[in-house]
C-alpha cells in the first residue's frame, strides 16, 4: 500500500527532541516552554469539588455556559468589550486545537495565508494540510517588528488571512497601536481574516498595554481570537483554551469543533468559571514574569551570551555567536549534552531554517531552578 502524506516535510516537534533530550542527559529543561511550578491549591480544589459532585459528562459542544459568561465578563472588564457568550465564544482543546478549527473552517485550496515568521510551529502545518499556501515573511533580530508596508505588496487574491502573534513566542516581542493600526488600515474593505493568537495575554511587562484585537471593533469583525487557560493558570497539560469571534465567523468555527474535539473536560470548565471570578490571580501574572525575567537575565549576565529584548511571553532569546561557531541545533545539543541546560534552537520557527546563531530560553521556572541553569551556563563556555 502506498501512502501520500499531506504533511511530508513534517517531523517530530523540536520540542519533543529537546525535552527528551534533556531527560536523556538529565538536563535542565529551558526547552519546552512550561512552568515547574504547582497551580492555585484553590483552584485544584474546586476542581475536585466538581468531579465529586458529578459532573462527569459531555460538556455542551460550545462549552459549559457559566465559563463562556466568565470569559465574556473577563474581557469586558480587561478590552472594553462584551462578547456574546452564547455566539462568539467557544471552548477548545487548548488555542492549538482553536487555530486548527478555524483554519480548516475557513480556508481552502488554493488560498493565502500571511504568516510572521519565527512562528510557532503549529501554524504552516494548519493552513498547509487545508490545502492553504503559507506566505511567509521573515522577521529579522533584534527587533523582530513587521514591515506593513511589505504585507501590504504581499496582499492579493487569493490572500484570505493574515495570522498574527501577540506576545510573541518565541521572540517576546508585542504588537503595538500602530500595528494594529496599520493591520486595520491594510485589511480595511477587503474580505481578508485576521486570526489573532493571544495566548500570552497576561505575560506582558514594563507597564506594556496587550493591545488585543477586541479593542479594535473594525478588526474584530473580520477576527478569531484564540486564548489559553493553560499559560495563564500554570497548567498546560489541561489543553483549555477558547476562540472569541463575530457570530457568523464562530458558527463556521463550531462546524469543524464539532467533528474535531466536540467537547472539553467538563470540571475543569466549572472550576475555571468560578476561578475567574477572582481576577487577582490574573492581574498578578505580568509581575510574578517580569520578576523571574529579571532575576534569570541577572543571573545570566555573566555568560556570554547576548540576550535580546524580552517585553512579553516567558521567554528569552539570545545570540551565541560569540560563544560557538555551531549552527543553532547543534548548539542547543551542545549544551544539553555538556552544560546540562536544555535550549530550543530558534531556526525551528522558520521555515526555512533561518539561523542567525540565537536560542530560546523558557525562565517558567522556580527561582532554583533559573539559578542553577546560569551557574550550569557559566562553567565551560
Amino acid at each position: 500500500m502506498t501512502l501520500h502524506s499531506k504533511l511530508p516535510q513534517v517531523g517530530t516537534t523540536i520540542f519533543t527532541q529537546m525535552s527528551q533530550m534533556a531527560m536523556r542527559h538529565d538536563a535542565i529543561n529551558l526547552s519546552q516552554g512550561f512552568p515547574d511550578f504547582e497551580v492555585d491549591q484553590r483552584l485544584k480544589d474546586r476542581i475536585n469539588h466538581y468531579v465529586q459532585a458529578g459532573y462527569n459528562q459531555y460538556a455542551p459542544m460550545t462549552g459549559v455556559p457559566e465559563l463562556r459568561r466568565a470569559i465574556a465578563h473577563k474581557k469586558q472588564l480587561l478590552y472594553s468589550y462584551l462578547p456574546d457568550a452564547e455566539a462568539e465564544i467557544t471552548i477548545t482543546n487548548g488555542a492549538t486545537e482553536a487555530i486548527f478549527s478555524a483554519i480548516t473552517a475557513l480556508i481552502r485550496p488554493g488560498d493565502e495565508v500571511i504568516v510572521f515568521e519565527p512562528a510557532y510551529d503549529s501554524y504552516v502545518p494548519a493552513i498547509e494540510v487545508n490545502g492553504g499556501v503559507a506566505v511567509t515573511v521573515c522577521l529579522k533580530s533584534p527587533a523582530y517588528r513587521i514591515d506593513w508596508d511589505h504585507v501590504r505588496d504581499l496582499i492579493g487574491p487569493r490572500t484570505r488571512m493574515i495570522m498574527v502573534n501577540t506576545p510573541h513566542n518565541p521572540t517576546g516581542t508585542v504588537l503595538d497601536r500602530s500595528d494594529m493600526e496599520a493591520l486595520r488600515a491594510i485589511t480595511r474593505d477587503t474580505d481578508i481574516l485576521v486570526l489573532s493568537d493571544e495566548v500570552y495575554q497576561h505575560l506582558i511587562y514594563d507597564g506594556r498595554r496587550h493591545e488585543s484585537i477586541l479593542r479594535y471593533p473594525e478588526l474584530y469583525r473580520r477576527a478569531i481570537v484564540t486564548m489559553s487557560f493553560g499559560k495563564t493558570f500554570h497548567a498546560t497539560g489541561w489543553r483549555i483554551g477558547y476562540a472569541i469571534a463575530p457570530p457568523e465567523i464562530t458558527a463556521e468555527l463550531r462546524k469543524v469543533h464539532q467533528f474535531n474535539t466536540f467537547s472539553i473536560n467538563r470540571p475543569l470548565q466549572h472550576a475555571l468559571a468560578d476561578y475567574l471570578a477572582e481576577p487577582e490571580h490574573y492581574r498578578s501574572l505580568p509581575n510574578f514574569y517580569q520578576q523571574k525575567r529579571d532575576l534569570f537575565l541577572e543571573a545570566m549576565a555573566a555568560t556570554p551570551f547576548d540576550f535580546l529584548g524580552c517585553a512579553g511571553t516567558y521567554f528569552a532569546l539570545a545570540r551565541y555567536r560569540n560563544v560557538s561557531d555551531l549552527n543553532d541545533v547543534d548548539f542547543a545539543h551542545r549544551l544539553t549534552r555538556e552544560q546540562k541546560v536544555a535550549v530550543i534552537p530558534v531556526s525551528a520557527f522558520y521555515s526555512d531554517g533561518t539561523d542567525e546563531g540565537i536560542v530560546r530560553f523558557c525562565f517558567a521556572k522556580t527561582e532554583e531552578v533559573l539559578l542553577a541553569a546560569a551557574e550550569n551556563l557559566k562553567r565551560g563556555l
